[in-house]
């Protein structure tokens, strides 16, 4: 399962970089004056970040074929409900 583990994690790091994209333009919309993502949205793409983070790390320390699949399982399902929230319109 190294290789399950290995593709949740670099999804959970998309999913940071993915996060602080929206943080950036949150800062620079507010900056220059136009509408970017809100605090709604900021906040959702912080939370997922970190949800996905966290449990990759715990996936990473315990190195177990069942808790691989399970956190590969929550961090696939909290980035696929997040994009589905968030950017699909």
């Amino acid at each position: 399962m190294r290789w399950l583990r290995g593709l949740s994690g670099i999804v959970a790091g998309a999913m940071a970089a993915l996060a602080l994209v929206v943080v950036g333009a949150s800062i620079v919309g507010a900056r220059r004056g136009f509408p970017g993502p809100g605090a709604a949205v900021v906040g959702w793409h912080m939370g997922a970040a970190a949800v996905v983070v966290a449990a990759q790390v715990y996936a990473d320390r315990r190195r177990n074929g069942w808790i691989d699949s399970g956190v590969a399982l929550v961090v696939f399902a909290t980035v696929g409900a997040l994009l589905w929230t968030q950017w699909w319109d």
